[in-house]
C-alpha cells in the first residue's frame, strides 16, 4: 500500500471515529490526488478547503474534525501546521458556552495544553484523565468531557508529546508527562483518585506512570502497546508506514535504525508490570495492525487486577465504537463505585479500632469489599 493509500484508509478509521459517516468522507478522498504540500489536490489543502466551508457556515466542531484529518498524521508541513492552528482555533468556539476550559501548563521540556471540564477548588472532584495516541490530537476528545462532568468527574484531555500543540519530544521517560499533570491539577480535582483514559500509546505511557504513582486508581486503554511492539524484529515490517513515520519524527531521531534502537527503551518489563497494582481495562481489537497480539497476553500473566475485551477488527476498534465506550465508561464508572466501598470499609475499620481501643463501643461492623481478582472477559461481538 502507498503512502496516499494509507493516508485514507486511517482517514475512513479517525473519520468514523470523529462521527463523520462514510458517505462523508467517500465525497473527500477521490478529491485527493496528491500529498505534496502545496498541492490543489493534496491531503491537507481538501480537507482544510472542506473544513473552511463547514467554519463558515457556523458549525465549528465539523470543521474542527475536518481540519484534525487535514494535519493527520503530524503537522510535518505548512498547509498541515496551519490546520493543526485552525482546529485548535475551531474547538475554541465551540466550547465556549459548553463549560469546557482551556489550560496551557509550562512544563521543563516545552508546553502542554490541554481542555478541561469539572475542575472545581470549592468541590473538588475524581479526576478523569484523557489522552489519546500518536497520531490523535486532544480536540478529538475534548467533546467528551462536558459528559464526564455530569458524570460527577473532574475531566482534563491533552496530548502525547510531540502531538498537536505538546512541545515536548517523545521518550521513554514521556510517563513522567502524567504525574506533571497531577501536580498541576492539585487543589482543583481530587488527582489522588485519578483514572487515565489512555488511547493506543498513550496507554502504554498510563501503564508506566500507574507503576510508579499512587494516586492513578486505574488504567482504562483501547490497543496500548507494551513491551514486543518496542523490541520484536520480526513485528516492526509488519506495522504501517505512517505509524513508523511518524514515531520517527515525534522522536526527532534521523532514520529508522535510530528510532529502533530507541525504541528498546520504552519497552515494559514484567517486574514494572507487576508493580500496577490497579485496576487495567483493555480493549484489544483481534486484527490488529499495529499492536501484536502478545502484549494481551504479557498483560493477563502480569497485571494482578485486568480486565480484557476483545472486538473483531482493526486497531482502535473503529467499527465498534458504540460499544467500546459504553465498556470504558462502565469501567470507569465501576473502579468508581468500588473505590468509595473501599473507602467506607477503611473508614469503618478505622471507626472500629479506635473504638475498640478506647473501649467506648462495639466494633463498627461493616464487612470489607471483595478485592478484585484477575478477570478477563474476552468477547468478540457486543
Amino acid at each position: 500500500m502507498n503512502h496516499l493509500e494509507e493516508l485514507k484508509e486511517f482517514a475512513r478509521l479517525h473519520a468514523r471515529g470523529q462521527g463523520i459517516s462514510e458517505r462523508q468522507v467517500a465525497a473527500v478522498l477521490p478529491r485527493i490526488t496528491s500529498d505534496e504540500p502545496g498541492h490543489p489536490g493534496s491531503w491537507a489543502r481538501v480537507w482544510s478547503a472542506e473544513a473552511d466551508r463547514l467554519a463558515f457556515s457556523g458549525q465549528p466542531l465539523d470543521a474542527c474534525r475536518r481540519y484534525a484529518l487535514a494535519r493527520f498524521p503530524h503537522h510535518g508541513d505548512d498547509d498541515r501546521s496551519r490546520a493543526q492552528l485552525n482546529c485548535v482555533r475551531t474547538f475554541d468556539d465551540w466550547r465556549r458556552r459548553r463549560g469546557i476550559e482551556r489550560l496551557v501548563l509550562d512544563h521543563p521540556g516545552g508546553t502542554v495544553a490541554a481542555w478541561a471540564a469539572g475542575l472545581d477548588r470549592s468541590g473538588r472532584r475524581p479526576l478523569v484523565l484523557v489522552m489519546g495516541g500518536i497520531v490523535s490530537v486532544k480536540e478529538q476528545w475534548a467533546p467528551l468531557l462536558p459528559k464526564l462532568a455530569r458524570l460527577g468527574y473532574a475531566a482534563l484531555a491533552t496530548e502525547m508529546p510531540g502531538v498537536g500543540e505538546n512541545t515536548l519530544r517523545y521518550r521513554a521517560d514521556s510517563w513522567q508527562l502524567l504525574p506533571f499533570l497531577l501536580d498541576q491539577l492539585t487543589g482543583r480535582a481530587k488527582v489522588a483518585q485519578t483514572s487515565v483514559l489512555g488511547l493506543s500509546f498513550s496507554g502504554h505511557l498510563a501503564l508506566r506512570a500507574a507503576a510508579d504513582d499512587p494516586r492513578i486508581r486505574s488504567v482504562h486503554t483501547v490497543g496500548a502497546p507494551v513491551s514486543h511492539f518496542f523490541t520484536d524484529p520480526l513485528w516492526w515490517p509488519r506495522i504501517p508506514g505512517i505509524t513508523r513515520e511518524t514515531l520517527r519524527r515525534l522522536t526527532g531521531v534521523a532514520d529508522e535504525k535510530e528510532l529502533r534502537a530507541l525504541l528498546a527503551d520504552f519497552a515494559l518489563d514484567a517486574k514494572t508490570l507487576g508493580a500496577v497494582r490497579v485496576p487495567v481495562d483493555y480493549v484489544a481489537s483481534s486484527r490488529d495492525e499495529i499492536i501484536p497480539a502478545v502484549e494481551r497476553q504479557l498483560l493477563a500473566v502480569t497485571l494482578p487486577q485486568l480486565r480484557l475485551k476483545e472486538f473483531d477488527d482493526v486497531h482502535g476498534s473503529p467499527a465498534h465504537l458504540g460499544a467500546m465506550r459504553k465498556w470504558l465508561v462502565g469501567s470507569l464508572l465501576r473502579v468508581r463505585i468500588t473505590d468509595s466501598y473501599r473507602r467506607v470499609n477503611q473508614y469503618r475499620r478505622a471507626a472500629d479500632r479506635v473504638a475498640t481501643a478506647t473501649g467506648t463501643g462495639a466494633a463498627a461492623g461493616g464487612s470489607g469489599v471483595r478485592t478484585l481478582s484477575r478477570q478477563h472477559s474476552t468477547t468478540t461481538n457486543d
